[in-house]
């Protein structure tokens, strides 16, 4: 699919794509002397499978035209003949052909979904003086309508619920809005905060023993397939539609960090993104600009690295372990790498991994451009940052140290709202600079709540609807506005008070809307947690202990291999 000038997403696309089917079917349905429009019907099926990557033969897309065989034969040969229609060889000794749209009528067809997002937008979404790529099609996106403050409604199904969480500002905000109820509902005693670490064992131990009866779960998104894969989470697509939850009110790209093998069995809570901070006064008066790709970052740093006067260039997370596998892995992204080879990367792009037969990608080109990248960042940073996890990276930059900072939008919102911090007012927020020639692409994690297994169905329904009502845009927009711009939701970005709360808020909904959040950087397969382990010791070895970058990059990659091989043995044993 050609990528010139888009202002659509091939989510986008698809979407509209429906609309245009639906919004038909009324009409062939329901006028007298009405039929089905064959060509519009081919151009709709045939772009659309495109987009899926699902190769149509000529006589699946007459089916689905509504055709009859001669006569669809007919339009479709003609459509070749045009050059609308290309046939594509099945293979190179294959005499046989799977039709595909040429790139004259993609673009055609893009040109034309965009006039009617347009008006859509004019319609439905779009605020007086707003640019129509701003609207997203497909979210509940109607901005000029203010989201009603958080009440209680009918919140019984909290009632005796226990919760296990991660330990940070947002679960215990977001577990004092609920004992704020009261009503012996939303009981600080249910909420069992632990630390990222710490939760990971947690998590284990809870979702593998019916005693422990925990209605909900959170896990960290790169988790998922780990404990989905173990059956150890209750799927959650039987008890969808009877919840109050709007999918399609979630960034796709995020709502599908709770799905593994075609099922859903988490609801992303909260999202936070890797970005760069970046101090613009500093910026303004070294008359610089603000970097976009790593030999930009570097150069920048370098200009205003003045250990002298103890500021420093630049500052992120180097600490040992999984702190520092972090970081690797979302440079490795910002290069258009991945540890994994993975398929194409939409935004279900897990539905499509073999993940009996994974094949690494750690010791690559874009691995190396990472751990060259990070061994000059090393050089411009403060002193002990091979030490600093998330928060003290920003205590440095919130103190005035760095220049600029690699920061989660969930923490850089303090920035904005301690009254300690020294840059308030004085930060632009940037997306993550990449390798020169790389598109953008904007690291996102988070927390999924989740149910475990041993949960009886009538019970899941009811744990289910309260993690609907957390999750709703009144309670997301309430900690919006509490100073955590973290919202997957489009109505929340949409709302103009969340806008107003954070200059993140806006930052992210444009990002999300230009495609260029990735959830594929830590990809969530079983033997996540095990890869990490091994990246933090072998890139803090070639960053901070002198070990050749492409020695650490062969022995990580044989490790990890030597992990799911041992991992795949295991298995293997059980079920025999």
């Amino acid at each position: 699919m050609t990528q010139t000038n888009r202002k659509l997403s091939d989510h986008e696309l698809s979407r509209i794509i429906d609309f245009l089917r639906k919004i038909r079917q009324p009409f062939d349905a329901g006028i007298p002397g009405a039929s089905p429009d064959i060509y519009w019907n081919v151009v709709l099926e045939l772009v659309d499978t495109h987009l899926q990557q699902r190769p149509v033969d000529m006589s699946t897309l007459i089916q689905l035209s509504q055709a009859s065989w001669g006569t669809g034969n007919r339009l479709i040969k003609r459509m070749i003949a045009e050059g609308l229609i290309e046939r594509v060889p099945r293979g190179p000794k294959n005499k046989t052909f799977f039709l595909a749209p040429s790139e004259r009528l993609v673009e055609n067809f893009i040109e034309y979904a965009t006039k009617v997002k347009a008006h859509l937008a004019k319609t439905f979404g779009l605020r007086s003086g707003t640019e129509t790529e701003e609207y997203y099609f497909g979210g509940s996106y109607f901005a000029a309508h203010i989201i009603a403050p958080l009440h209680g409604g009918d919140i019984s199904s909290l009632r005796n619920l226990r919760f296990l969480l991660h330990d940070d500002n947002y679960f215990a905000s977001m577990r004092n809005m609920w004992s704020d109820f009261r009503n012996d509902i939303g009981r600080k005693s249910s909420f069992d905060l632990r630390p990222l670490p710490e939760l990971l064992t947690a998590a284990e131990s809870a979702l593998g023993n019916p005693v422990a009866a925990y209605d909900v779960v959170a896990i960290n998104m790169p988790w998922l397939g780990r404990f989905a894969d173990a059956g150890l989470l209750a799927p959650l697509d039987d008890v969808l539609p009877q919840a109050p939850i709007n999918p399609l009110d979630f960034h796709p790209s995020v709502w599908n960090t709770g799905r593994w093998n075609g099922k859903q069995y988490g609801i992303p809570i909260y999202c936070t993104v890797e970005i760069l901070t970046a101090r613009r006064d500093l910026f303004e008066a070294a008359q610089l600009a603000y970097p976009r790709t790593f030999d930009e970052t570097i150069a920048a740093a370098r200009k205003l690295h003045r250990p002298e006067r103890e500021q420093y260039g630049i500052s992120w997370n180097g600490a040992r372990g999984m702190t520092i596998a972090h970081a690797f892995m979302f440079f490795m992204a910002s290069s258009q790498g991945c540890v994994l080879e993975l398929p194409r990367r939409t935004e279900n792009w897990l539905d499509y991994l073999d993940t009996q037969n994974l094949r690494l990608r750690i010791n690559s080109e874009e691995g190396l451009a990472a751990l060259e990248y990070m061994r000059q960042l090393a050089e411009v940073s403060p002193p002990g940052v091979e030490t600093f996890d998330a928060d003290r990276n920003l205590e440095c930059f919130m103190a005035g140290y760095t220049a600029m900072s690699y920061a989660w939008t969930m923490r850089a919102a303090r920035l904005e709202y301690e009254l300690r911090s020294k840059v308030k007012r004085r930060v632009t927020y940037l997306a993550p600079p990449v390798l020169r020639g790389r598109p953008v692409t904007a690291p996102v994690g988070g927390f999924l709540l989740t149910i475990p297994a041993y949960v009886s169905a009538k019970r899941k329904q009811e744990i289910f609807n309260a993690i609907a009502w957390m999750a709703s845009p009144e309670a997301m927009k309430a900690h919006v506005k509490n100073g955590f711009p973290v919202a997957p939701r489009f109505s929340v970005c949409a709302d103009p008070e969340a806008l107003a709360s954070s200059p993140i808020v806006s930052f992210i909904d444009r990002l999300a809307r230009r495609n260029e959040l990735n959830t594929w950087s830590r990809p969530p397969v079983r033997e996540y947690i095990e890869i990490e382990r091994i990246l933090g010791e072998e890139v803090f070895a070639a960053v901070f202990e002198g070990k050749s970058p492409k020695r650490a990059l062969a022995d990580a990659e044989a490790a990890a291999y030597r992990c799911i091989r041992e991992r795949g043995s295991a298995r293997n044993v059980l079920a025999a």
